[in-house]
């Protein structure tokens, strides 16, 4: 019931024998490049539970996922999660809870 929106980061990577201090992406590889993150965050997060996403986003799975789709269209590095926004919640719902946390003794 969740809605979320995530924020990724990526860096281009500079080539090995390369003299200049920068080295920048041309537009169009921008855009593939966007539309590749756009595509595998929402691959990884659709139809998973909140817990679900926590648990890729720990180890960064989804951020390797994306720097390998990438690397073709650009070198990357240091690709990341940066944000993740909750833009809608499901009702609060007290069976729920505790059907989840079971029926504790309150102290």
């Amino acid at each position: 019931g969740y809605t979320l929106r995530l924020f990724c980061i990526a860096f281009t990577k500079k080539a090995d024998n390369a003299v200049k201090k920068t080295c920048y992406a041309k537009t169009q590889q921008v855009r593939i490049i966007r539309r590749k993150m756009k595509e595998i965050m929402a691959k990884e997060v659709n139809g998973v539970d909140l817990k679900g996403v926590v648990n890729k986003l720990i180890p960064d799975s989804i951020a390797g996922d994306i720097l390998k789709a990438c690397n073709a269209v650009y070198p990357l590095q240091d690709v990341y999660i940066r944000k993740v926004k909750v833009l809608r919640k499901p009702k609060f719902d007290l069976t729920k809870l505790l059907d989840l946390h079971g029926e504790g003794s309150g102290g």
